[in-house]
């Protein structure tokens, strides 16, 4: 699956205006946005994403396969040519997660992405994958609430975030814990077509274990009682709910983005995803043959962070890690040295860069 979106270019305006560029390369796909700070955020420029399953096969041998590499690398020099035609870029930062975190020849991969490509990645911690998705959701904060539950199901991992924005509008995370699997791992732990109710139970279960620890530390479930915390869900799957829960028949960024999901409509609309089966997922306009598979396992997910808190509702954020980095990026004014793509003569040349990485 591919999708690129121009948002208009080439007028002597936009030239003069300062790009950003940001890449989240996940275990499930690769996603780039280019845009453009404005004075209470920023303007997106393009976007370019593609499923490209790179942590396939990870957890057999903790190793990226030459397939799964060769399919991601195609997805990176798309990007690459994308980043090139809006050179001068004056920022940019290119990040990786679980799959490459976790995998033995991840080096290698690297080499022939920068070999290939010319693009820098960067692999991070699950604790700065935490952050940067929390800096990503930050606008979608209500106004009366300072502190937010933020989760990210991933392809490989599950960051789950407790954070807090204090009176100068920074957000501080209090806590954090990264679950080690997500989307592709678990579908894969669970080969089968479609979940059986055991396999989703032991998500669930396995889930609930783990969260034990962080409640115990935070107490987390109180404060959703007292209304105290506003949370907040980005993935693939939590997008799919917020399309089924309006009914629509074509996915649409701008109407999921944003909206407030009850936890009965949640509980409804995951059980209207598996009473579909796998030819139903694969057929559902909003889903599709590319993530029939994930997005069952990222339900388990869901219901088990549902079910383990008193979750009244949940906000649905189509953003994350990438909008994450544009806001780092744009919030601090160092002096640039990272790299970043600058033409001359018609030949893409590199160029030292900063992509900050400082507390929000």
């Amino acid at each position: 699956m591919q999708k690129i979106r121009r948002y208009g270019r080439g007028s002597r305006e936009d030239k003069a205006v300062r790009n950003y560029a940001a890449i989240d390369l996940g275990t499930n796909s690769c996603r780039l946005v280019i845009a453009s700070p404005t004075p209470a955020s920023f303007h997106i420029v393009e976007t370019f994403s593609r499923i490209t399953r790179l942590g396939d096969g990870i957890i057999k041998e903790n190793e990226l396969s030459r397939e799964a590499c060769r399919r991601t690398i195609k997805a990176l020099k798309i990007c690459s040519e994308i980043i090139g035609e809006y050179a001068p870029i004056y920022r940019a930062r290119f990040v990786a997660t679980a799959a490459c975190r976790r995998a033995k020849n991840c080096r290698d991969f690297l080499s022939e992405v920068k070999q290939q490509t010319g693009l820098n990645l960067e692999i991070i911690s699950s604790q700065e994958e935490s952050r940067l998705a929390v800096i990503g959701c930050l606008p979608l904060l209500k106004k009366n609430v300072k502190r937010a539950l933020v989760f990210d199901i991933g392809g490989g991992s599950t960051e789950i975030s407790l954070a807090r924005l204090a009176n100068s509008g920074k957000a501080f995370i209090e806590g954090y814990i990264s679950l080690p699997y997500g989307v592709v791992t678990i579908s894969e732990a669970f080969p089968n077509k479609d979940m059986t109710n055991l396999a989703y139970n032991t998500v669930m279960e396995r889930t609930h274990k783990l969260l034990e620890t962080f409640e115990e530390r935070y107490q987390i479930s109180e404060a959703i009682k007292n209304g105290e915390i506003q949370i907040i869900g980005t993935s693939g799957t939590v997008t799919v709910l917020g399309a089924i829960q309006l009914n629509l028949q074509r996915y649409n960024r701008s109407a999921v983005d944003g909206i407030v999901i009850s936890a009965g409509d949640i509980k409804h609309a995951i059980g209207k995803i598996r009473r579909m089966g796998d030819d139903g997922r694969k057929k559902h306009p909003c889903i599709g043959p590319l993530k029939a598979d994930l997005t069952i396992a990222g339900c388990a997910i869901i219901e088990a962070i549902c079910s383990f808190w008193p979750v009244r509702e949940i906000t649905v954020a189509d953003r994350g890690i990438r909008e994450g980095i544009l806001l780092d990026m744009m919030h601090n004014r160092q002096k640039p040295r990272r790299r970043f793509f600058r033409r001359n003569k018609n030949k893409r040349t590199e160029k030292n860069e900063t992509a900050h990485s400082g507390s929000h």
